[in-house]
């Protein structure tokens, strides 16, 4: 007997299906918290079985990551030129979308507290691959271990400071923040100053 195919994602059914999924999903979030919606609450809101759920998404953390990486995509990875090298300018945009990232995530969890920790595992990640890919057009270095260092402190630390804006009541605009932090996160890194070797 043959095992089921996965669904093809290019046709528009699956790609209705799919969002009708994501469109439920999002509307317990709005009410519930992420800890009590199970997979039948999912596929009742949605109006579907149990069956085609899974044929999209293995669980309900794998429909969450879906929908972060969406959300990250639309409201950061689009900010910003991915395809050029790390500037300043990039640092500043970055930020900036990530506190509305923060703030826009915020607003759609009913309970922020019980998503906090997975939002920022996705965010630090995804982050990471960016700043990793940006780096990367900005330095030739042969050795890519100091610059996946580098990555990783830039994507924690741009995570932390916006973080940390938004739980504390967002008390200046995003771009002040931007500005407020740029020298000191650009004041460690050769790229930003060529002096410093």
């Amino acid at each position: 007997m043959a095992g089921i195919l996965p669904p093809n994602p290019s046709d528009p059914r699956v790609i209705r299906t799919r969002q009708l999924i994501l469109d439920a999903f999002i509307r317990q979030l709005n009410i519930m918290d992420f800890n009590s919606i199970t997979v039948g609450v999912i596929t009742k809101a949605a109006t579907i079985n149990r069956t085609t759920f899974y044929a999209h998404f293995q669980d309900k953390y794998a429909l969450f990551e879906a929908f972060l990486l969406d959300a990250f995509t639309n409201m950061v990875l689009h900010k910003v030129d991915a395809t050029g090298p790390l500037t300043e300018k990039t640092l500043q945009e970055l930020i900036v979308a990530l506190c509305n990232y923060h703030e826009t995530s915020h607003r759609c969890f009913k309970r922020y507290d019980s998503v906090a920790l997975l939002l920022e595992e996705n965010i630090k990640l995804h982050l990471e691959k960016l700043i990793l890919q940006l780096i990367s057009e900005s330095e030739s270095a042969a050795d890519s271990k100091p610059l996946a260092t580098a990555a990783t402190l830039l994507s924690w630390s741009l995570y932390g400071v916006t973080y940390r804006w938004n739980v504390d009541g967002r008390a200046e605009s995003p771009s002040e923040l931007a500005e407020r932090v740029m020298p000191l996160i650009t004041g460690g890194f050769p790229m930003f100053n060529p002096q410093v070797s």
